[in-house]
């Protein structure tokens, strides 16, 4: 074990070093090359448009055009006519009154819950909730209470007694403080979508707001991909805000806070991700565009995905291995351990399929996965080629 010395500020990393080879939690970067030879199966490109001809033009003409930079925040000089284009064709597609877009989905997160809470409010939050709306929660600065996964009976508790320690001796009017509750529709570990209609209802028994996190839901579920808040019967509702980001289903890059004009509002003038970071870049934003624009006229793809997804269940799980029946187009496939995981995940990638490998501290339950995005351009022959690599490498029991 290393030991601290005066000179050694930083001594202290080489014991957390230690202990992440030690535990076989140790994560390294691995570049890519731009023509990768292997089947990808762990990206996040759902659709299949990050190099659709369309969507690269639009990137390309956006940087001729704009600029490789916003140049400045959006509330300067980083906000473009393109900016506001995407920001109204979104808006429109979800079925919202208004939309902001931001320079990434995380960026959006903590915007929306830590602009529409604060010191005196309470979050309820999702246990399996992604990092992005823990930190959103943690910067607040309200109370937090983090309740069991996908439970609206503990979203309803948890905001009735809110609402009774404030004076509300029944429990059943509305809190008599500002409440939010929050969560992933699609969460991104096992693919699981969220019980949007039930919770929606426990938080209108409070008159609490719901923040909606749709990474893994836009370009997936619902009517041609507008989303798991659309498809629950909750789009464009005045209690409920929708966070995206444009970098999975849409190819490209950046995030997006979507609902009520008022909501909208606000933010620009209290979100701290949105007034103080740069814009989101000319060439991501036009990228975004095309894409959303393919999507809306080409459906299809949506449907796709989710069939791909449950083709890759179905034969995994034929074959013996343990794999959670997928809502939407993440495919969670369980390892034995942390060390196993890893080295499965290698000997696919020795094998030319490059899959996702979730562990600890990533994983809400502790349980190592390999984590397969469905893909809506992968072939049939593609698919197979995947199943028969996750099978044949598989770690005995």
């Amino acid at each position: 074990m290393p030991q601290d010395r005066p000179d050694d500020a930083f001594a202290w990393i080489d014991a957390q070093r230690e202990r992440r080879d030690r535990d076989g939690l140790v994560r390294r970067l691995s570049p890519r090359p731009a023509d990768s030879p292997l089947l990808d199966l762990a990206s996040n490109d759902y659709l299949g448009l990050a190099r659709h001809p369309e969507v690269t033009a639009a990137a390309a003409g956006a940087a001729h055009r704009w600029g490789a930079g916003s140049t400045g925040s959006r509330l300067v000089t980083g906000s473009t006519e393109l900016h506001a284009t995407l920001e109204r064709e979104l808006a429109d597609f979800c079925g919202f009154e208004a939309a902001l877009v931001f320079s990434s989905g995380y960026a959006a997160n903590l915007a929306a819950v830590s602009a529409l809470s604060g010191r005196d409010a309470l979050v309820v939050s999702d246990a399996g909730n992604h990092a992005s709306l823990i930190d959103g929660c943690r910067l607040s600065r309200a109370e937090v209470a983090v309740v069991p996964h996908s439970d609206p009976e503990a979203v309803r508790k948890a905001l009735g007694a809110a609402a009774e320690e404030a004076g509300d001796g029944t429990g059943a009017g509305p809190a008599r403080r500002r409440a939010l509750a929050v969560s992933d529709a699609v969460f991104s570990v096992d693919g699981d979508v969220a019980p949007l209609a039930a919770f929606a209802t426990a938080c209108r028994a409070h008159g609490a707001a719901m923040v909606v996190d749709e990474a893994h839901g836009l370009g997936v579920l619902g009517e041609g991909g507008r989303g798991a808040v659309h498809g629950a019967g909750l789009a464009g509702a005045p209690d409920v805000v929708v966070t995206a980001t444009l970098s999975k289903s849409l190819g490209s890059q950046g995030g997006v806070v979507l609902g009520p004009a008022r909501v909208i509002e606000h933010l620009v003038n209290t979100a701290r991700t949105f007034i103080f970071d740069t814009g989101l870049n000319p060439a991501a934003v036009a990228a975004a565009l095309a894409s959303l624009r393919l999507l809306r006229r080409e459906p299809e793809r949506a449907a796709r995905v989710r069939t791909v997804a449950m083709g890759l269940y179905g034969r995994l799980t034929a074959a013996g291995l343990a794999a959670v029946r997928p809502d939407a187009s993440v495919v969670s496939v369980r390892a034995p351990s942390p060390e196993r995981a890893v080295r499965w995940a290698a000997d696919c990638r020795a094998a030319g399929l490059m899959v996702g490998c979730f562990r600890p501290p990533s994983v809400p339950d502790g349980i190592s996965r390999l984590r397969l995005t469905a893909r809506g351009d992968l072939t049939e022959e593609q698919i197979e080629t995947a199943v028969d690599v996750i099978v044949r490498t598989a770690p005995t029991a």
